[in-house]
């Protein structure tokens, strides 16, 4: 079996994004007593800046220029710089982003630009095959294969709402804002983080929680959400009275109430 079609669909919609920075370093100041360990280093000084520039990758989303990718990819960025699969670098604006999710849009001016499809929302399941698109390491883009291992995983602590598909298709630095995709070469996830103490243990975003962080920010400039000031977990099998199983308890349980909030 081939993978080439889906990947012939796919990675013109994807991009490498490099997002400069300046950092400002503060001068290292030493005790007389070990300054002879450190020459040059003594001394108040001025401060340093230099340039930082982080690697990422982005999917574009419209054919008018839209790019979904990743919060921390280009925060606090002063100029970024795409990289379109064709061999043009133009320049992207923010226009705006959702640390909550980790995802940021952009917006770059340039024609002919291809658009990535989405998949149908509730269409992936535990070992499905998926390709993980980006530019790994600043190498240039890429395309690593693997299957989705959880969908759904929503106690990691990684982000404020936490929702990840997990995958063995490998991710790496530089690969934060590409995307992931299914047999068809239909967008399924951004990736955004890899489980650095295991080996084959990368997370996405979900494309259909991606697309309503896009719209509400193309309509608003920011996402919106309500709070009920409830903590709750998934709800557990109820059971009726001749003791077997439901197939699809509703609801969840609510585990701790806060105070002085909506929900109390």
């Amino acid at each position: 079996a081939s993978y080439a079609p889906a990947v012939r669909l796919a990675t013109p919609a994807v991009v490498n994004i490099y997002a400069n920075s300046i950092v400002t370093e503060r001068p290292l100041v030493v005790p007389e007593n070990m300054r002879h360990l450190f020459p040059g280093a003594f001394g108040l000084g001025a401060p340093r800046q230099r340039l930082n520039q982080a690697l990422g990758s982005g999917v574009i989303v419209s054919a008018d220029g839209y790019i979904l990718t990743t919060f921390h990819v280009v925060a606090q960025a002063s100029d970024i710089q795409v990289a379109l699969s064709d061999g043009r670098v133009t320049q992207a604006r923010v226009v705006g982003s959702d640390r909550d999710t980790d995802l940021a849009v952009l917006k770059i001016e340039a024609s002919q630009l291809p658009a990535a499809r989405f998949a149908d929302e509730d269409a992936l399941q535990v070992g499905d095959v998926v390709l993980a698109i980006g530019n790994p390491f600043g190498i240039g883009q890429r395309v690593t294969m693997g299957i989705v291992s959880a969908v759904g995983n929503n106690r990691l602590n990684l982000l404020t709402y936490d929702d990840f598909i997990q995958t063995d298709a490998a991710i790496n630095d530089g690969n934060s804002g590409g995307a992931l995709v299914n047999a068809a070469g239909e967008l399924v996830g951004i990736n955004t983080a890899v489980f650095r103490l295991g080996e084959g243990i990368g997370f996405a975003i979900p494309a259909h929680a991606a697309r309503r962080v896009l719209e509400q920010i193309l309509a608003q400039g920011h996402v919106t959400r309500g709070w009920l000031g409830l903590d709750y977990r998934d709800l557990p099998g109820t059971r009726n009275g001749a003791g077997s199983q439901t197939s699809a308890p509703r609801g969840v349980q609510v585990a701790q109430v806060f105070l002085d909030y909506p929900g109390a």
